[in-house]
């Protein structure tokens, strides 16, 4: 527990914002949430949002005492300059440049940007995100080099020292569900697989082993297979 320090969570409502959640409300006394509604094909993350804020509280006490207001930001501009398959119903493919044309140019540094500015507003000392570059889709924007490059241009340009916190950057998606694990036992384990949403095309159908889903996104094909690792079911 770091008293001193209080967190700003990027949620949207996935699985690995969920677990980052947790995370924080485990390490500052102080935790605020910030979603973004940015046109996204799988708007239903931010229909969840909600359930899942009052789920954590309900799971602990200490974390319901810690976890202050939840911030919610219309970033739908993003979708009229962008022309992604997270944003416009087209079908996922690599592009010319290796990068599958899910990659939403821009995203990250741009929640991360309004996050450290309500953050200033706030008092919050501390931007907590789930970008990755272990089990990922190659996003430029996940990348470890990409966070810290930020931390310094948000920090010099707001003259602040505000930290940006990457917990799960190194955990493949085995590891991500066992850090659930650690964190709040089998309960969040079970809401995480049952709660979160994290399908790109955001299909909410059929409740599979390892989530909701549809099953053949890369968001999904790597949370199933990191699921059926962590319980050891399958590759």
């Amino acid at each position: 527990m770091l008293p001193t320090d209080s967190a700003l969570v990027l949620f949207s409502g996935g699985q690995d914002s969920t677990t980052c959640l947790a995370w924080a409300l485990k390490h500052y006394a102080r935790v605020e949430t910030i979603g973004f509604d940015y046109g996204q094909r799988h708007a239903v993350e931010l229909t969840v949002r909600p359930q899942l804020i009052a789920s954590l509280r309900a799971l602990n006490p200490a974390w319901d005492a810690r976890l202050g207001e939840d911030h919610m930001i219309d970033l739908s501009l993003i979708s009229r300059i962008s022309q992604t398959a997270m944003t416009h119903d087209i079908a996922i493919e690599t592009q010319a440049n290796g990068l599958p044309n899910t990659f939403v140019p821009g995203r990250n540094l741009l929640f991360m940007t309004v996050a450290a500015t309500v953050a200033y507003r706030r008092g919050l000392t501390v931007l907590v995100g789930g970008m990755c570059e272990t089990d990922f889709s190659g996003y430029p924007d996940c990348r470890d080099d990409t966070m810290k490059a930020l931390q310094v241009a948000l920090n010099l340009g707001m003259d602040t020292r505000t930290k940006l916190e990457t917990p799960l950057m190194w955990r493949d998606k085995r590891q991500t569900w066992e850090l659930a694990q650690d964190l709040g036992g089998t309960p969040l384990v079970d809401l995480i697989r049952s709660g979160t949403h994290t399908c790109y095309l955001g299909e909410r159908g059929a409740l599979h082993d390892w989530g909701y889903g549809c099953g053949t996104c890369p968001a999904c094909e790597l949370r199933a297979r990191g699921y059926r690792q962590f319980t050891g079911t399958g590759n």
